[in-house]
């Protein structure tokens, strides 16, 4: 399992999150388990109700942790949108935000809790088929991300690296974790 803290985009100041973990993990099977632990006055975010499970476009507005993963060396990626509402987006992309037809094979497995003590955690696994065909068996690119809503509708950025002048999660330098096989 790799652990990672993810970064306010440096010219946004953000006081209500104290802190973002991601931790991800290969399943057996080869798909992704993720799990987002947001340590923040909860109070001060906009957090959307519990809705039925659908697929969802638009998440990225409000809160939502994100997930970018490529093969490495391949132009395409395909990307994943997890609300703490339990609505999700999946798409696929042949280059830099070039959206290409693709419909994953099944809706990812989500599961939201908070505490009394500023945790909202998200956890969200999704299955090999809806991973980048990778025949060579190189290693994958992650992008790990979030966007972060206060309750006043303004939104903070997060990721493992920022590496444009302005918040771009698909921007392939962003894609700052590698799993290897052997992770």
């Amino acid at each position: 399992m790799l652990k990672y803290s993810l970064a306010c985009y440096d010219k946004m100041i953000y006081t209500a999150v104290q802190s973002l973990q991601v931790e991800v993990e290969a399943t057996p099977e080869g798909g992704l388990q993720l799990r987002y632990d947001l340590t923040a006055d909860l109070t001060q975010l906009r957090i959307p109700a519990p809705q039925v499970p659908a697929e969802v476009n638009d998440l990225w507005k409000n809160i939502c942790f994100e997930l970018f993963v490529a093969v490495e060396g391949d132009a395409g990626y395909h990307e994943f949108n997890f609300s703490p509402s339990g609505q999700w987006a999946a798409y696929a992309f042949s280059n830099y935000r070039e959206r290409s037809e693709w419909t994953s094979s099944q809706a990812p497995y989500i599961s939201i809790s908070q505490t009394n003590t500023g945790h909202l955690i998200l956890e969200a696994m999704i299955t090999a088929a809806d991973i980048p065909p990778n025949i060579s068996g190189k290693p994958l690119q992650l992008g790990l991300t979030a966007v972060i809503e206060a309750e006043d509708g303004s939104c903070s950025y997060w990721a493992l690296l920022h590496p444009s002048d302005h918040p771009d999660f698909h921007h392939r330098a962003g894609f700052a974790c590698i799993l290897t096989a052997q992770d």
